[in-house]
């Protein structure tokens, strides 16, 4: 099963894109989740364009984007690093049953974007408004915010599969063509679900593009590998201090910590929590 951004260019154009197919990545950020449809579908989306963005990185960093509201769903987080490994997750209350648009779900809302750059003191941050009734419609404002091009986004997303299909009309390209970004946009936008679930990234451009000169890119791999890290939880609850573990302790007879990017639970039993402020600090398994 697929998971790879492979980016391509149409070079007679000066246009760029990227055909994203997310299967077992996007299963695995699910696990244990349990989403509604219409939940699940804006987190696949959101997962999808996240991937193609983050695959312009050129150094070590890692991109977060927090889609919050005060809707059924308030918060949508996904972040994803240089290499391409990827998480998220969504908060909801009871969500509708049934095909449900941004809007209902989110309510009025804002973009945040986090880059945390190797050897950066700290992550560079950018608020966009929420504007369009899709995830597609709010990262196109977001790209021709901060990028200054046009860009066009096409995303599906299910549970077995999160996908999607970016243009990007580069600076020169109305020199190249005048007609050839709305030619371009028109053929894009008659992309089926069927087609980016079913079909390989190069039999799609093949279909969509087929007079046109299309330059692929070797595919890149997308990974959801986040392993346990029961240390750093440790180290995070020293943090706390010793009262404050107390005092937790005292009202839930043990420590309990969820990490919902990563989709992990810890727990620390009262012996293994006091144990934390001992002098030794033994490991803990």
């Amino acid at each position: 099963m697929t998971n790879a951004v492979t980016r391509f260019m149409l070079d007679a154009l000066d246009i760029r894109g990227a055909v994203v197919q997310l299967g077992s990545t996007w299963q695995q950020v699910c696990v244990g989740r349990h989403y509604p449809p219409a939940v699940q579908s804006l987190l696949g989306q959101m997962c999808a364009v996240t991937a193609v963005i983050a695959a312009n990185l050129k150094q070590a960093a890692r991109i977060t984007f927090q889609l919050s509201g005060h809707g059924p769903v308030s918060l949508l987080v996904i972040d994803c690093n240089e290499r391409l490994n990827l998480r998220g997750y969504a908060r909801h209350e009871a969500a509708p049953v049934g095909p449900t648009g941004l809007q209902e779900l989110l309510g009025d809302g804002r973009l945040l974007m986090s880059l945390d750059m190797e050897g950066a003191r700290q992550p560079w941050q950018s608020y966009v408004p929420v504007e369009g009734e899709s995830i597609a419609a709010v990262f196109e404002h977001y790209l021709a915010q901060s990028e200054q091009q046009p860009a066009l986004l096409v995303l599906f997303a299910n549970q077995e599969q999160a996908t999607g299909l970016f243009l990007q009309k580069l600076p020169g390209a109305d020199l190249k063509d005048a007609d050839g970004w709305n030619r371009i946009v028109h053929l894009a936008s008659t992309v089926k679900a069927e087609e980016l679930m079913e079909l390989s990234a190069e039999e799609v451009l093949l279909r969509l593009f087929f007079e046109e000169e299309v330059r692929m890119f070797e595919a890149r791999p997308v990974t959801h590998d986040f392993p346990p890290d029961r240390d750093k939880i440790a180290t995070m609850l020293r943090s706390l201090g010793h009262e404050e573990i107390k005092r937790i302790l005292a009202e839930h007879g043990e420590v309990r910590i969820h990490d919902d990017l990563s989709n992990h639970e810890y727990i620390f039993s009262r012996e293994e929590a006091l144990a934390l402020f001992s002098q030794g600090r033994p490991t803990l398994h």
